[in-house]
């Protein structure tokens, strides 16, 4: 590699707001994050918006009686 071209690398540590902390490398230094994989609906299986999209639908077959 060439000498003084690259960013310096270095360990940092990722803040969630629930709670969850990650340690691992960049080249910015420690984040906070607003969702990650602890508490994401997709990871952690909240079927509340499932529950809301049918109730969205049966409004839709109410409002035009299919």
């Amino acid at each position: 590699m060439k000498a003084d071209i690259h960013p310096n690398y270095v360990d940092c540590k990722i803040e969630c707001a629930c709670g969850a902390e990650y340690q691992t490398r960049s080249t910015k230094g420690d984040y906070k994050i607003s969702i990650c994989s602890a508490c994401h609906p997709a990871y952690t299986g909240d079927n509340s918006r499932v529950a809301m999209s049918a109730g969205q639908i049966e409004k839709f077959n109410r409002r035009y009686k299919r």
